[in-house]
């Protein structure tokens, strides 16, 4: 059976990067019935947080990624780990090494001195015929993996294709810091050995840490998985995307007003497409999706091309469900819908308008509170005759033996032919004393929405 895992670090957010190779795992094993399994690798102690952790979960509960078991903590296996650095151990895999951090240092500043790349000297690896130096007293060692020496470490990527390492360019890595506790990549190993992981599809950052990866689920007789590396995602300018550039965080954008299946049909088509289906639901995203079918390149974020698809989502959207989400956001700017029309009537109404949900928090206010009109609009449109004429159509609304939109859409032509005006004069004016604004849907619907009294109240006003 197909297993993928996700696997982020709670050392901050979630990063919209982790989110994209999320759902890519989550949808591989969905298209083939398969386990997607969230895996928490909390190994490094110094930065990770349970506040990063809660923004994981957090995150993935809001943009929708259900996963089958899990979350798994790396910390509370350790003395797993241990067991098979252990194992490494007796079978000669792995060995002790005395190095002090002076001592390393300069090594490598030697190395570089001579123009050599830097790294470890391997001067307390085990060889035949080798002398080790006698163990220093009082220094714990660190356990670091007997890499080959010679011959190279290949896979066929599923997203870039072969990818090969020489041995030779490897380092004999470290797998458990001197106090016991084990290191990022050998932990790893041993959670896609034991989670039985088939498919590790993760972003193309980690594509150093495979072949070191590789040889040591081959030293433990470990299945090796199907590795696919992602492309990064840069932001418009051709650069990584950055928290101080950029909304890379989950939270951000649900902030800025996205609907979360916005955001997963948008990365989705980041480095992969179907055709030229642009606007899709994750069903239908499963149903398509391949790994052969992902770039090997990497994708920028067209933040226009994002709005639009967020717009499309919002007008396929159900109008509960709108006002909804919506509501937090008008009562943190003061406005109650307790009195007035139901919200997603009004939300049904304004949905086309906009492209994100602020904004159609913002499309909905007037209905339950006019605005403050800017002063340019009530020049332009509140002339000296102004008031004396809706004064004159506010009594043929008050008038009208029903409320509803065709009602009040019957009355503006009689009375501009009456008035001798022009829709327009009758239109903005209107729009600028009830509701304060001359942006508004067609202003019959508007007015129906709003409701006899407060029409005639504000119109009074």
């Amino acid at each position: 059976m197909i297993r993928t895992r996700f696997a982020p670090s709670p050392t901050g957010f979630l990063h919209i990067g982790g989110v994209r190779t999320a759902l890519f795992s989550w949808a591989y094993a969905r298209k083939h019935g398969g386990t997607f399994v969230l895996r928490i690798e909390d190994t490094d102690l110094e930065r990770s947080t349970p506040e990063s952790v809660q923004a994981i979960l957090d995150g993935m509960h809001w943009v929708g990624l259900d996963y089958d078991e899990g979350p798994f903590y790396q910390t509370q296996r350790f003395d797993r780990y241990k067991d098979v650095i252990q194992q490494l151990l007796a079978s000669g895999h792995a060995y002790l090494c005395y190095c002090s951090k002076e001592e390393l240092d300069a090594m490598r500043a030697e190395q570089e001195a001579r123009g050599e790349k830097p790294r470890y000297d391997r001067r307390w690896r085990p060889e035949d015929g080798k002398t080790l130096p006698t163990p220093p007293a009082g220094v714990p060692p660190v356990v670091r993996f007997k890499t080959p020496l010679s011959g190279s470490v290949a896979w066929d990527d599923a997203v870039k294709g072969r990818i090969e390492f020489q041995n030779e360019e490897l380092d004999d890595l470290i797998i458990a810091r001197p106090d016991g506790s084990p290191t990022y990549n050998f932990c790893v190993v041993v959670d896609d050995w034991d989670m039985n992981i088939t498919h590790v599809i993760r972003g193309d950052d980690h594509v150093n840490n495979t072949p070191r990866q590789i040889n040591i689920l081959k030293a433990l007789g470990a299945p090796l998985p199907v590795y696919g590396h992602l492309p990064m995602i840069l932001n418009e300018d051709g650069h990584k995307m950055s928290k101080r550039r950029d909304a890379v965080s989950v939270v951000d954008y649900e902030g800025k007003g996205i609907l979360p299946e916005a955001l997963l049909n948008y990365l989705a088509r980041l480095g992969w497409g179907h055709g030229d289906e642009e606007f899709f639901n994750m069903d239908q995203f499963v149903e398509w999706f391949s790994l052969e079918a992902v770039s090997p390149s990497a994708s920028r974020f067209n933040q226009e091309k994002f709005l639009w698809l967020n717009a499309q989502h919002i007008k396929a959207a159900d109008n509960a469900r709108l006002a909804e989400l919506i509501t937090p956001r008008l009562t943190a700017a003061g406005i109650s819908t307790a009195q007035g029309p139901a919200l997603a009537e009004v939300v049904a109404l304004v949905k086309e308008r906009v492209q994100e949900l602020n904004a159609l928090a913002r499309e909905c206010d007037y209905f339950y509170q006019p605005r403050q009109p800017q002063q340019a609009e009530l020049d332009k449109h509140i002339l000296p005759d102004t008031r004396e004429r809706m004064a004159r159509f506010a009594a043929q609304l008050a008038a009208l033996p029903e409320w509803n939109t065709e009602a009040i859409h019957g009355l503006f032509k009689p009375f501009c032919a009456e008035e001798g005006i022009k829709m327009g004069q009758l239109g903005m004016p209107l729009r600028v004393l009830v509701c304060g604004t001359t942006q508004t849907p067609s202003v019959d619907a508007v007015l129906a929405l709003i409701g006899r009294e407060q029409v005639l109240a504000r119109l009074a006003g």
